[in-house]
């Protein structure tokens, strides 16, 4: 397939790499190449991007402090027939980075928005989290605050996802040790520092472990992590209950043999078990199972 270079008109939302310089796309690269404008989170960052592919483009800076400022004029030069192509610092724009309100204003005014896939610092960790459980959930960033962050994990402390955070190394310590005090000492985490670059680490083990591993090597707080952390495991009294909502709303249309049987299914408790339950929330419903 040939180059695919920018169209008029048109937002591209490009993801550039993480870390390694070579796990840019070769779409990514036709779009960078070819279109009018850059809007960059930092434009030193993405120069130097640029440069190692021989890229000489017009770069203007869109961060979360000037945004709101910079899109109407970026509105307007999309308008007027102009393409742009946005990019973070690294990773895919719009997630824990700059880009949402440019995005929204550009589908507000009727421009395409066009999406460049790649490099995401949280797919990447959880491609080799080695994690079973079809279900997780981005965070991105607590907050740097030590009260607002354990009250925002008291929060989430229940869920039953995998829960994907990212931090900054001059919080790392801190953090991990508010997920341990939170969440508990002995839920997994998978703590991956410093993806697709030379001193790229991915860690197993405990959160209770976590701030012993951090301080036995200075080092393993550099950089920018990802964390990923168990969710919580249901309890006993959980699944009964969970149980008897499943029934109660299977009462409603079924007899108690139907009732039971799928919700077995959908609780993996023994049929026996909820049979025996749903005659004591509805006698009348009972039959033979």
């Amino acid at each position: 397939m040939g180059e695919q270079p920018a169209q008029p008109g048109v937002l591209y939302v490009v993801a550039t790499p993480i870390g390694n310089l070579r796990d840019v796309s070769l779409r990514a690269l036709d779009v960078l190449r070819s279109a009018d404008r850059i809007a960059a989170e930092d434009t030193r960052v993405t120069q130097g991007l640029l440069a190692a592919y021989g890229i000489t483009r017009p770069l203007t800076a869109l961060n979360e402090h000037n945004e709101v400022a910079v899109t109407p004029r970026l509105i307007a030069r999309l308008l007027a027939g102009e393409s742009l192509a946005l990019v973070s610092d690294a990773g895919t724009p719009g997630l824990s980075d700059p880009g949402a309100h440019l995005v929204r204003a550009a589908r507000a005014a009727g421009a395409p928005v066009v999406p460049i896939p790649g490099p995401s610092a949280a797919v990447t960790a959880l491609s080799v989290a080695g994690i079973t459980a079809p279900h997780w959930l981005f965070y991105g960033f607590l907050p740097p605050k030590a009260a607002a962050r354990r009250q925002t994990l008291q929060a989430l402390a229940a869920l039953p996802f995998h829960l994907v955070f990212y931090e900054a190394p001059h919080r790392i310590l801190d953090c991990v040790a508010d997920l341990a005090d939170v969440l508990g000492p002995g839920r997994e985490l998978i703590l991956a520092r410093e993806l697709t670059k030379r001193f790229e680490q991915v860690a197993c083990l405990r959160l209770g472990e976590a701030q012993d591993w951090l301080t036995a090597d200075t080092d393993r707080q550099r950089g920018e992590f990802v964390l990923i952390v168990a969710g919580a495991q249901p309890t006993a009294r959980s699944e009964s209950t969970n149980a008897r909502q499943v029934l109660a709303t299977l009462l409603e249309e079924l007899p108690a043999s139907q009732a039971a049987r799928l919700a077995a299914k959908l609780t993996g408790i023994k049929r026996a078990e909820l049979y025996a339950l749903a005659l004591d929330l509805k006698p009348e419903a009972g039959d033979q199972p």
